[in-house]
């Protein structure tokens, strides 16, 4: 199994969560290209420390929104989006290579992200952007969305993606971060879904539906209050369940 988490998500000065810790615990860095977090020194700081521990480095596309994150959803042309993606992804994958490596697959962000499971548009320029980059870079996305059939269709790599501490909706979209049960808190109920996620391929929605999560990685949010000591439990269970971990890029 590859964990997975977003970093480099601060910007000048300011800095959100500890990008070098968490690179000690995972296996892929989904990093932040500047679109929705990000600078051009954090994206060179964060890529040579990925390198420099074997984790694979992915580019974490998203919205032009700094002042939100990226969590707003934001309507485009689709050779728009696609061109803006393809900046972002070319922007990391120079850092990389400075580093000695090279951007090994591509994760939408936030509004992109949830936007791209159900709208043909976005998903499709997102993958156009890869197609016309590099079209073997894998894309990290939810299992049964809009953008992984779309990724399917074009001849490109689908790589399942589960999360540790988001709730998911009877459907196996995620519950909106509107919500105030989006996040889940409890680190014993969270290493204890993500084992389940890694064994059986399910997930216990909000509902107490049990539904179908067949992921190859899982993603751990750098910016949730306690993300490393999270991320620390996970590893350990998923380790103490006799599953290895290593990146699928």
């Amino acid at each position: 199994m590859d964990l997975n988490a977003d970093l480099g998500e601060g910007f000048g000065v300011w800095r959100l969560g500890d990008d070098e810790a968490l690179l000690d615990l995972v296996t892929s860095a989904n990093i932040a290209c500047g679109f929705h977090a990000g600078d051009p020194s954090i994206m060179r700081a964060v890529c040579g420390a990925a390198a420099d521990r074997g984790v694979a480095i992915g580019a974490q596309v998203g919205y032009r929104d700094l002042a939100g994150f990226g969590r707003r959803r934001i309507e485009y042309a689709r050779a728009d989006l696609r061109d803006e993606i393809i900046y972002q992804i070319a922007a990391l994958d120079g850092f990389a290579r400075v580093a000695g490596d090279r951007v090994r697959y591509v994760k939408p962000h936030g509004a992109l992200y949830n936007t791209a499971a159900v709208d043909e548009v976005q998903a499709g320029a997102v993958v156009d952007a890869i197609t016309d980059y590099d079209a073997g870079l894998p894309v990290l996305c939810q299992p049964g969305s809009v953008l992984a059939r779309l990724v399917a269709e074009a001849g490109l790599r689908v790589v399942g993606e589960g999360f540790a501490d988001r709730a998911y909706l009877p459907d196996g979209r995620l519950v909106p971060r509107t919500d105030p049960d989006a996040v889940i808190h409890n680190s014993a109920a969270v290493a204890d879904r993500v084992v389940r996620m890694a064994v059986e391929h399910t997930v216990v929605a909000i509902d107490d539906t049990v539904i179908a999560c067949p992921v190859e990685s899982i993603c751990l949010h750098g910016d949730t209050p306690g993300a490393v000591d999270l991320a620390r439990r996970v590893r350990a269970s998923l380790l103490d369940a006799d599953i290895s971990l290593a990146a699928f890029s």
